[in-house]
C-alpha cells in the first residue's frame, strides 16, 4: 500500500508539470488552429532559465518568475515575427515550429552545454514526511500544489473574465469574434505567449522534480504533451488536466514495474482512447 501511495503521488506531481506544459499548447490548437511543434522549446528554456536564476540568486520564487517571464518573451516574439506569417496552413506551420525548436534547443547547448546539468531544488522543499512507512516527498506535494492553484487561475480566467468569454467564443467561431470588432490578432499574440509562458513553468517545475535538465528534455516531453493533448481533447482546458493526470500516474506505475515500457504504455494508452472517442475524452471544440 505504501508503495502504491508513493508511486500515485510521484504520477500526480508530474502529471501536473505536464499540464503546466500541455494546457497551453491544446488551447493554442482550439483558438488558434496552429500545430506548434515548438511548444517544446518553451518548456526547455524554462527549465533551464529557473535553474539557472536559482543558481544566481538561491531565490525558488524568482526562479519560476523569471522562468514564466522567459517562456512569454520568447513566445510572443516566435508568434509576432515567424508563426504569425503561416496561419491557415499547417504543413507551413509544422516545417517552421520543428525548425524553431531545432534551433532553440541548439541555443541552449551552446549556452549551457550539452551535458546533463543538476537541477535542485530550495532547501525548504527538500526532503519528505513519513506518515507510518508513506513517504510524502515535499517536492511532489509542493508540484502537485502549485499545478492545482495553476488549474484554478486558468480555469478562472477562461470561464470568468471577459477574455475567457473571447477566447471560448474564439473557439467556437473566429469569424464572429472579429465581426464583433474585435481585434483577435492581439488575443492570438496573448494567448501563444501565455501558453509559452504556462511550458516554462512546467519546464521550470519538472527540472527539481527529476533532479537533473538536458538539452533532449524539451522534445522529450513535447512527445508526452501530444499524447495528453490527444488523449484529453483538442482544445480542451479540462481534457489537458484530465490526460496529464492520466499520463502521468501511467508512466509512475508502469515504470516501476518496466521502465523502458512506461512510453509505449502511454502511446497504447492514446490509441484506446482515439478508438473509443475519436475526439479524445473531452474533445468537441470547448475549452
Amino acid at each position: 500500500m505504501e508503495t502504491f501511495i508513493n508511486l500515485t503521488t510521484n504520477g500526480i506531481a508530474t502529471g501536473m508539470a505536464i499540464f503546466l506544459f500541455a494546457v497551453g499548447l491544446s488551447i493554442i490548437f482550439g483558438l488558434m488552429d496552429i500545430l506548434n511543434f515548438a511548444h517544446g522549446a518553451f518548456f526547455l528554456w524554462g527549465a533551464y532559465m529557473g535553474a539557472w536564476i536559482f543558481s544566481q540568486t538561491q531565490s525558488f520564487g524568482l526562479a519560476l518568475l523569471g522562468a514564466v517571464l522567459c517562456g512569454v518573451i520568447l513566445g510572443t516574439v516566435l508568434e509576432r515575427l515567424t508563426i504569425s506569417r503561416v496561419y491557415g496552413s499547417h504543413v507551413s506551420q509544422m516545417l517552421l515550429t520543428m525548425g524553431l525548436m531545432l534551433v532553440l534547443t541548439e541555443l541552449v547547448r551552446v549556452l549551457w552545454g550539452p551535458n546533463i546539468l543538476t537541477s535542485p531544488g530550495p532547501k525548504w522543499l527538500e526532503g519528505s514526511w513519513d506518515f507510518g512507512g508513506i513517504i510524502l516527498v515535499k517536492y511532489r506535494l509542493f508540484t502537485i500544489a502549485v499545478g492545482i492553484l495553476i488549474a484554478l487561475l486558468v480555469y478562472f480566467l477562461l470561464q470568468r473574465t471577459r477574455l475567457g468569454i473571447i477566447v471560448r467564443a474564439g473557439v467556437e467561431n473566429r469569424e464572429m469574434v472579429q465581426a464583433l470588432g474585435i481585434d483577435i490578432r492581439k488575443i492570438f499574440t496573448l494567448i501563444f505567449a501565455l501558453g509559452a509562458g504556462l511550458a516554462a513553468l512546467g519546464g521550470a517545475m519538472m527540472g527539481p522534480l527529476n533532479g537533473a535538465i538536458s538539452p533532449t528534455m524539451g522534445m522529450d516531453n513535447q512527445l508526452l504533451a501530444f499524447i495528453v493533448v490527444v488523449i484529453g481533447g483538442l482544445g480542451s482546458f479540462i481534457g489537458s488536466l484530465a490526460g496529464a493526470l492520466l499520463v502521468g500516474l501511467m508512466g509512475a506505475l508502469v515504470s516501476w514495474f518496466a521502465p523502458e515500457a512506461a512510453l509505449t504504455v502511454n502511446v497504447l494508452l492514446m490509441a484506446v482512447v482515439l478508438l473509443v472517442r475519436p475526439r479524445g475524452l473531452f474533445g468537441g471544440g470547448r475549452i
